[in-house]
């Protein structure tokens, strides 16, 4: 809402419709919205926003890490060999998993060479924005992956194993390694 009335104030105050960069610029720094109270007034929209708030967004973020984390420990626990994000980016990769792991595993009967930590429910729309922006580029540079959807996902959405992308709820049970198998 604080989009719509900023756009139609300032439609309202310039000669020409204003960019959509400059509207995405004073939504992020309200202090440069030319009337105060309205700059106020977005500011506290932002603030107050319950779903793409700056409160909300700090809450994903500490979540999706706390998920990472538990992965981390899990990989460890089962002496697995990996390298994570951070590690990957100072290789000079910028598009990478949570995870690569140095030495494939096998779930299910599917090769895995990196882990995608998602600390949401896997609904369509998102998993398809996932698929298009990040796990079809991971399964281009990597090979064949794992997405795990901590908080579920809707099942037929699992449609892409035999190309390459597997999802699951939870880590595997059953990681079968090149010398055997991990229960």
């Amino acid at each position: 809402m604080a989009r719509l009335i900023l756009e139609r104030f300032l439609q309202e105050h310039e000669e020409t419709a204003p960019s959509k960069s400059v509207i995405n610029s004073m939504l992020r720094d309200p202090s440069q919205i030319p009337d105060g109270v309205l700059a106020n007034q977005v500011y506290q929209c932002i603030v107050n926003d319950c779903c793409y708030g700056p409160l909300v967004d700090c809450i994903k973020h500490a979540i999706g890490h706390e998920h990472e984390v538990l992965l981390r420990d899990l990989l460890l626990e089962k002496n697995l060999s990996f390298l994570d994000e951070d590690q990957l980016r100072a290789k000079g990769y910028d598009k990478t998993p949570d995870f690569i792991l140095q030495v494939p595993v096998a779930v299910e009967g599917h090769i895995i060479h990196w882990i995608e930590s998602k600390a949401s429910f896997g609904d369509e729309c998102s998993h398809h924005a996932y698929l298009h922006d990040q796990f079809w580029s991971y399964w281009n540079r990597f090979g064949p992956g794992l997405v795990i959807y901590w908080y579920g996902f809707i099942q037929e959405l699992d449609c892409n194993r035999e190309r390459g992308i597997l999802l699951k709820a939870c880590f595997p049970t059953n990681i079968v390694t090149l010398c055997h198998s991990l229960a």
